[in-house]
């Protein structure tokens, strides 16, 4: 593993990388088929490799790092042969809740995950305290939110903006 982890790191100067690649100092993660890593110490990480998540990003992204998300967010992975496949999490967080997101890899949609990841989730929140609010983007969406116990309350206009 270490001379793919170096290889995946290999034009990058930065002496937190090497404290983590040389084993002094920090923690070194990959993916499963070693394509991706993340060098991480202290409060800084460090990402490099081939980008197999991108479609997962939403679960974290509205996080500005890890402790923020340690400290205030909340999710629940379902993992194939080490491999993220799905997830939910908090989307954002306020003092009384979060808001769900939930995803799913599109080669294991139908599988019951998104339905497990949100039920383990919604079980965390009640049992912290917090309140889990579910603002269905779809049909899709909605029809999971209503399996897991949610009621339909209003439609609303929404718009997204991209190339921010």
């Amino acid at each position: 593993m270490k001379e793919n982890v170096n290889d995946i790191f290999i034009n990058w100067n930065e002496t937190l990388i090497c404290s983590c690649l040389q084993g002094v100092m920090g923690e070194i993660y990959t993916n499963t088929t070693e394509d991706a890593a993340m060098a991480i110490l202290g409060d800084f990480a460090f990402f490099a490799g081939n980008r197999s998540n991108g479609w997962a990003n939403d679960l974290v992204s509205q996080f500005e790092n890890y402790d923020l998300y340690k400290k205030s967010g909340l999710g629940v992975v379902a993992l194939k042969d080490g491999e993220l496949v799905a997830g939910a999490s908090s989307y954002s967080r306020y003092q009384e809740g979060i808001e769900i997101e939930i995803d799913t890899r599109e080669d294991h949609r139908r599988k019951g995950l998104a339905y497990a990841c949100g039920a383990k989730l919604i079980l965390e929140c009640l049992k912290r305290g917090l309140y889990p609010s579910w603002d269905a983007q779809n049909k899709w969406s909605v029809a999971l939110a209503e399996k897991l116990g949610y009621h339909f309350s209003h439609e609303y206009t929404a718009y997204e903006i991209w190339g921010y």
